[in-house]
């Protein structure tokens, strides 16, 4: 199970729901300026959890290389970050 504290832990899905829930909080305008404010700083780290998770998809998408003979998948390069 992942530790919902640490936005490291989750899933992609898991990132963006939490996201989108802290969103449709901060919308409805009625949370405490404090509690604004710890909501922010969370949502920020998860869209930064959303937008690696996404750059490493992006790399390996863009491992298919397209060849005289057709698309083909090359190795993943190690240590991408």
């Amino acid at each position: 199970m992942a530790d919902a504290a640490n936005p490291a832990t989750l899933s992609f899905e898991q990132a963006c729901a939490e996201l989108e829930r802290i969103v449709s909080n901060l919308e409805r305008g009625d949370v405490a300026l404090a509690d604004q404010i710890a909501l922010y700083k969370r949502g920020a780290d998860l869209k930064a959890r959303c937008e690696a998770l996404l750059k490493d998809a992006q790399l390996q998408v863009e491992q298919v290389v397209l060849g005289a003979d057709g698309p083909r998948l090359e190795p993943a390069k190690q240590g991408a970050a």
